[in-house]
């Protein structure tokens, strides 16, 4: 199907039994209960969804699990390789199982220069007809896709999209100033949603979303429409929680949202562990906190 760059798109969790195979069921249900909120994409394979310890056969089962219940949301697939010949065969592996777009990290690991870095993105663009978001997060990921890089990308058709995870909320206006909507721009940090949103962002690759779809959507729907002094309400509520999003232990932090809210687990693959002792403590505070004071949401779908 046509990618249409635009909304929320969820950073899936990747849900495993106790034997720490991947969990179908879970997985489902979980995809499901993103959809059912109006979240209008999902991205598999994240770094939220501990694409570290998944193998290429698991991604692959994984989305054709999600893909039997996204019905016409678009399936992203994350790629976050350390070799150029990786990526470009993640590329077509994804486009062969029906992926319908994909989001593409720098290099791993490798610190690659701006010429080996433009390189790369262009490179994996040409192995597939899939169309790109490039993720942008030189705070974690060591690599920052300048404006002038980003410019020699505007060549290369099917890369469209780019996730501002830079930290500086101004990039979103130079972006805009300098490309037009040449690119689609998706905010990428949780706690800077609403700022992203009101500069111009398209759309929001989102975290704590895994938990709260109905508040993150409500809150990208409302300022879609104008009406973002609701939006910023439900946004001063939300925030204690987003703030788990930019920490190390942002999946621990996650899955443990996701299961005071019935909808996950706590299990995570090593090398991570789940959260213990006063570290859960105060997680769980912040959760259990924000549920006993959960606004009331507005008619939100209807906008």
């Amino acid at each position: 199907m046509a990618l249409t760059w635009k909304g929320v798109f969820p950073a899936l969790t990747t849900h495993f039994k106790k034997d720490l195979s991947l969990d179908r069921e879970l997985c489902q249900s979980h995809a499901k209960f993103q959809l059912d909120a109006g979240v209008d994409g999902l991205i598999i394979g994240g770094s939220l969804g501990e694409t570290s310890t998944l193998l290429a056969s698991e991604k692959s089962e994984l989305f054709q699990m999600i893909k039997e219940v996204s019905g016409n949301a678009p399936i992203v697939i994350n790629i976050a390789e350390q070799a150029t010949a990786a990526a470009v065969e993640a590329a077509e592996i994804a486009e062969s199982v029906g992926a319908d777009g994909l989001m593409l990290l720098p290099p791993m690991r490798y610190k690659s220069d701006d010429d080996e870095t433009i390189t790369y993105f262009r490179d994996v663009a040409k192995s597939t007809s899939l169309p790109i978001m490039i993720y942008n997060n030189p705070v974690d990921y060591k690599i920052d896709v300048t404006l002038d890089m980003f410019e020699e990308l505007t060549e290369v058709s099917n890369i469209q999209a780019i996730k501002e995870s830079t930290r500086d909320t101004t990039n979103i206006t130079r972006l805009i100033n300098r490309f037009g909507n040449r690119f689609a721009i998706f905010g990428g940090v949780d706690t800077l949603a609403i700022e992203s949103l009101v500069l111009g962002a398209d759309g929001w690759v989102a975290g704590l979303v895994d938990a709260f779809p109905h508040e993150t959507v409500a809150i990208y729907r409302l300022i879609k429409a104008g009406r973002v002094d609701e939006a910023v309400e439900i946004f001063r509520w939300f925030l204690p929680l987003l703030e788990l999003d930019i920490n190390p232990k942002l999946v621990q932090n996650i899955k443990l949202a996701e299961t005071k809210v019935g909808v996950g687990n706590e299990i995570v693959r090593p090398p991570r562990q789940p959260l213990s002792g006063d570290e859960r403590e105060k997680v769980l505070n912040i959760i259990e906190t924000s549920l006993a004071n959960r606004p009331e949401l507005p008619d939100y779908m209807s906008l």
